[in-house]
């Protein structure tokens, strides 16, 4: 039976540059995968980008609320009417990434595992495990309870420790407050710190 994987980790821990590296796997095999992201991580439009400088477009981006698995399913089957594959016979899937998959709601989530278990396609989903305030996405409290496979991707703090936590930045202040999603750019930019760091940053506390 195919699974669902969630692999997660913090800020800089090379999520994206791991998705896109299996994407080269398979297709060096000759096999054929797809490449999804959330509509909301606006971060290269349409482009998965990783802080290494490599990229690549995704073959579809899944909007809020939309139906994951019949996105899938049609471009799977090569019906994306703005794709070249349209009417022409196309290889099976050998897997769907999805890269920052802590975008998705929990009904999208629960889409993946029915792709991997029903239509038996393997699904490989990379995210982030909490926000800035050490709260769990949506997406990925609902890959926390229902992933076959759990699999943590390790960074270091700057203290050298081992970086657990996510903290957003303004200029050279830390921010702890503020809407949960916040694409990171001209107004905002993550940090990676240990737990020990994260508390002498927050005065202590853990969740405002």
């Amino acid at each position: 039976m195919a699974k669902l994987y969630f692999r997660h980790g913090a800020m800089n821990s090379g999520k994206s540059t791991g998705l896109l590296q299996v994407a080269y796997n398979y297709e060096e095999r000759g096999q054929r995968v797809l490449l999804a992201k959330p509509g909301a991580d606006t971060k290269g439009e349409g482009r998965i980008v990783s802080r290494l400088g490599v990229g690549r477009e995704v073959d579809f981006v899944v909007p809020p609320g939309a139906d994951l698995r019949a996105l899938f399913a049609a471009h799977a089957a090569g019906d994306d009417p703005d794709a070249l594959l349209e009417h022409v016979d196309v290889p099976p899937v050998a897997c769907l990434l999805v890269d920052e998959a802590q975008f998705l709601d929990a009904a999208q989530v629960d889409d993946l595992f029915r792709i991997a278990v029903l239509d038996g396609v393997p699904v490989m989903a990379y995210g982030l495990r909490t926000d800035f305030r050490t709260r769990a996405f949506p997406g990925s409290a609902r890959l926390l309870e229902i992933a076959h496979s759990l699999e943590e991707l390790k960074t270091i703090c700057r203290c050298g420790r081992k970086a657990v936590f996510n903290t957003r930045r303004s200029g050279d202040a830390f921010v702890f407050d503020g809407d949960q999603v916040a694409i990171e750019g001209a107004d905002a930019w993550y940090e990676s710190l240990c737990g020990a760091c994260y508390l002498g940053e927050s005065g202590g506390t853990l969740d405002r």
